[in-house]
């Protein structure tokens, strides 16, 4: 004698569990991922730290160590920089402490991996990251955060710049005008935009 299984029961048991997947954190941070941000210059100077900025640089320090080296420049520094709108943070560490190194590279392995769909550099885009440079080398978004080397535009050669400019004591994020608000999808229910 077979045991008796009533059919509708599996369909019925079904839309609770569909519902509670729609539901849940994963689907709800599945807001349209953001293009490859461009460049967008320093324009004017409001150095006052913006929201997201100061959102992502305390959590890059309490997620992966380092330190909370600065946002705002005054607007009597030199040249132009993202730090004198409040989009640019300085992550404090030392390109010469194998540590540190290790942060750095856990941080940029999370912002540039792929999502479960194939799409690059997920985090770092949901971020509204524009371009991060570390330890002589710049990841811009423009080229698909493809690692190029870098020289600041203040020094002649590497062996002339200080490590200060070849950010060998920080890296340097600088965000997109709207990230720095919080307004990317990364920071939706984390920034109160302003």
């Amino acid at each position: 004698m077979r045991p008796f299984v009533p059919r509708l029961l599996a369909p019925v048991l079904l839309v609770p569990v569909v519902v509670l997947a729609l539901l849940s954190p994963s689907a709800a941070s599945a807001a349209p991922l953001e293009d490859y941000a461009g460049y967008q210059p320093q324009t004017h100077c409001h150095p006052k730290a913006k929201p997201g900025t100061t959102y992502l640089g305390h959590w890059l320090v309490q997620h992966f160590g380092g330190g909370f080296g600065g946002i705002s420049r005054p607007c009597s520094s030199g040249g132009t920089s993202e730090h004198k709108e409040g989009r640019a943070f300085d992550w404090t560490l030392d390109a010469s402490s194998k540590a540190d190194r290790k942060k750095a590279k856990a941080f940029l392995d999370w912002a540039f991996a792929d999502d479960e769909a194939g799409n690059h550099d997920v985090k770092a885009r949901r971020m509204g990251i524009m371009y991060v440079i570390w330890n002589d080398h710049m990841y811009p978004a423009w080229h698909e955060f493809e690692r190029e080397a870098y020289l600041s535009s203040s020094c002649k050669s590497r062996k002339k710049c200080s490590k200060v400019l070849r950010h060998r004591t920080h890296l340097h994020v600088s965000l997109t005008r709207k990230a720095a608000k919080g307004g990317t999808s990364w920071y939706a229910g984390k920034v109160d935009q302003d």
